[in-house]
C-alpha cells in the first residue's frame, strides 16, 4: 500500500514552499533597498577615500608617466655596473624633459624622487630651465647630409607607415608622441604637429633606434622604406653624436652621479615598496634592503612609543575610571546624575581648548607647579617639567579619553544586581573577597569595551601629543599628519597609516583570541 503526501498550495495553486521562498526573497530585496543609500554613502565617503589613500603607499606612476622614454631606455642598463647609462639614455631624458618642463611636470617628479634621493630635486629644476639650450645640430646636420628628404614632413609620415614601426623604432615613436604633446601645448590644441618637422630630439631618438638595429634589420629596413635609408648600414657608424652626456653634466653635475640614475631606475616601476621600507627605517640600495643609519631611524621608535604610551594611557584610564564608574553605579540617582554630568562635561568643550588648558596647568610656571611650591613639596628652583614631554602626553590624553572608559564600565556595572554582593557576604565572604570574586569578574566585559575604545582612540591621536608632547611625547600619527600637510609626502603617510591600521587589526585579533570579542559589552 503506497501512501501519497499531498502538496500544500496557495489559493492560486502555487506550491506553498515556492511561494514562501519568493516572499522571503522579496523581503530581503526590500531590506536591501532600504540600506542601499546608507551603504552607498559609506562606500563613497569612507571606504573609497581610505582605499585610495592606502593605495598611494605603493603607487608610483609619476616616474614612468613623466619620463616614459627614459624608463624604457634604462631597462637595458645595469644599475650595479658602476658605469653611467649610455648616450641613448641621456637622449631619451632630453626628449622627456623637453615635454615635462612644458607641462610643469619635472618639478613634481623631482620632488617625488627627492624623498628617496635627497638633492635630486634641484637637478630637475635646473635642467628644466636649461633644457631648450641643449644642442642637437650634430644629428640634424647628419640626417640632412645623409638624405635631404629628412628635411621634409613627408619623410616622417612615410617612416610612421612602415610595417612594424612601433617595434622597430620605440624611442622614435615615444619622441614623436612627446613632440605632438609639446607642440600642441606651445601652439594650441587646434594646431597640427604632423604638418611641421619635429624637434632635434626626435632626430636623435631616430639615430639611436637605427644604431640599435643589426645589419640584417638595417638591410630589411632599406627594402621596406624605399629611398629613406639607402646605404644606412654604412652611414650609421659615422653619424656624429649630440653628446647629451656631457651637455647634461654641464647643466648639473648630478647627471654624472650614478646614484641619481640608480634612484630613477629603482623608482621607475608603477608599484613600489620604497614607502613601506622608509616606514620601517629601511631602504633599498644596490646591495639590497638595508637599515638606514642610526641617526635617520625614527619611525620604528615612534611605532613602539605609540603602542607603549597608548597602553599606559589605557591602564591609567582603567585605574582612574573604575572607581568613578563604581560610584555612578552605586550612589543615589541624584548624586549619580551629578557625577555623570561632570563626566560628560569635557564633551561640551573643544578638544583644542582642553589640550590648551593642560598646557597652562602643566608648564613650569603653571598652576600645578605653583601649588606644589606653595605647599612646599618642591622648591621654586626645582619646579617639575611636565609639559613638552612624555609626561604631558600621558596626563592630557588620560583626561581626554577618561570618559570613554567610564561610560562602558558604568553601563556594565549598572546591570550587576546588588544581590550578588549581599549573597556573597551572607555566605561569609569579606568585602574585598566578595568584590574580587563576584563583582570584579562581572565588570570585565566593560573593562574590555573601554580598553578597546581608549586604546584605538589613543593610538591615532595627534593634536594633543603635538601640543603637549614635545619631542619625546609625539606619536606616529604626528608624523602622518606632517607628511600629509607639510612635506606632502602622501605615499609615506599612506604607508605609515597602513602599517598602523594593520597593527591595530592585529592587536584586535589577538584580543579576540585571548579574551573574546563576544565578551565585550557596552551595557
Amino acid at each position: 500500500m503506497t501512501v501519497q503526501t499531498a502538496t500544500l498550495t496557495t489559493k492560486d495553486g502555487q506550491p506553498l514552499r515556492k511561494s514562501l521562498a519568493r516572499a522571503l526573497r522579496r523581503e530581503k530585496f526590500r531590506a536591501l533597498l532600504l540600506i542601499t543609500p546608507l551603504l552607498l554613502f559609506v562606500i563613497i565617503s569612507f571606504v573609497m577615500p581610505i582605499g585610495d589613500m592606502l593605495f598611494r603607499s605603493v603607487e608610483n606612476k609619476i616616474v614612468e608617466d613623466t619620463l616614459p622614454g627614459t624608463v624604457h631606455a634604462l631597462t637595458h642598463w645595469d644599475a650595479n655596473s658602476g658605469e653611467l647609462p649610455k648616450e641613448s639614455v641621456y637622449a631619451a631624458l632630453a626628449d622627456d624633459l623637453m615635454l615635462a618642463q612644458e607641462i610643469k611636470a619635472h618639478t613634481r617628479l623631482g620632488s617625488r624622487l627627492n624623498y628617496d634621493q635627497p638633492g635630486i630635486s634641484s637637478v630637475f629644476r635646473k635642467s628644466g630651465r636649461r633644457i631648450k639650450k641643449l644642442d642637437t645640430s650634430a644629428t640634424l646636420d647628419a640626417f640632412a647630409a645623409f638624405n635631404p628628404a629628412w628635411q621634409s614632413v613627408e619623410a616622417w609620415q612615410q617612416l610612421q607607415s612602415i610595417d612594424g614601426f612601433t617595434s622597430r623604432f620605440p624611442a622614435t615613436r615615444q619622441s614623436l608622441s612627446n613632440w605632438r604633446r609639446w607642440y600642441r601645448s606651445e601652439e594650441g590644441e587646434d594646431s597640427d604637429p604632423n604638418a611641421v618637422l619635429p624637434h632635434g630630439f626626435t632626430y636623435a631618438a631616430l639615430y639611436h633606434d637605427l644604431a640599435r638595429l643589426s645589419a640584417e634589420e638595417l638591410a630589411e629596413l632599406e627594402r621596406d622604406a624605399s629611398g629613406l635609408f639607402t646605404n644606412i648600414s654604412d652611414q650609421i657608424p659615422d653619424f656624429p653624436s649630440n653628446n647629451f652626456t656631457t651637455q647634461f653634466a654641464d647643466i648639473d653635475k648630478g647627471w654624472a652621479e650614478i646614484e641619481n640614475w640608480q634612484a630613477i631606475k629603482r623608482l621607475s616601476p608603477r608599484i613600489i615598496d620604497s614607502y613601506f621600507l622608509a616606514a620601517v627605517d629601511s631602504e633599498r640600495s644596490a646591495q639590497g634592503i638595508e637599515k638606514k643609519p642610526d641617526n635617520e631611524r625614527i619611525y620604528l621608535l615612534l611605532f613602539l612609543r605609540t603602542i607603549a604610551l597608548s597602553l599606559v594611557i589605557t591602564i591609567s584610564c582603567i585605574l582612574l575610571g573604575y572607581p568613578v564608574a563604581y560610584l555612578l553605579a552605586t550612589l543615589s540617582v541624584k548624586a549619580s546624575n551629578l557625577i555623570l554630568i561632570l563626566v560628560l562635561l569635557p564633551f561640551w568643550t573643544s578638544l583644542l581648548v582642553r589640550t590648551s588648558a593642560w598646557k597652562v596647568l602643566l608648564q613650569q610656571q603653571g598652576v600645578i607647579n605653583d601649588l606644589l611650591v606653595w605647599v612646599g613639596l618642591v622648591d621654586d628652583a626645582g619646579r617639575l617639567v611636565m609639559i613638552n614631554n612624555m609626561t604631558g602626553t600621558i596626563i592630557a590624553m588620560t583626561h581626554i579619553l577618561l570618559p570613554f572608559m567610564i561610560l562602558p564600565l558604568y553601563s556594565v556595572m549598572k546591570t550587576i544586581p546588588p544581590s550578588y554582593m549581599r549573597a556573597a557576604k551572607s555566605m561569609g565572604a569579606s568585602d574585598s573577597l566578595a568584590f574580587w570574586r563576584i563583582y570584579f569578574p562581572n565588570t570585565i566585559p566593560g573593562i574590555g569595551a573601554g580598553s578597546i575604545l581608549v586604546f584605538i582612540l589613543a593610538i591615532g591621536y595627534y593634536i594633543t601629543p603635538e601640543l603637549v608632547g614635545g619631542t619625546t611625547g609625539v606619536f606616529i600619527s604626528n608624523r602622518i599628519a606632517y607628511h600629509i600637510s607639510s612635506s606632502l609626502n602622501w605615499g609615506l603617510a599612506a604607508a605609515l597609516g597602513t602599517i598602523l591600521l594593520i597593527l591595530v587589526l592585529a592587536l584586535y585579533w589577538t584580543y579576540d583570541r585571548i579574551v573574546g570579542i563576544d565578551n565585550v559589552k557596552l551595557g
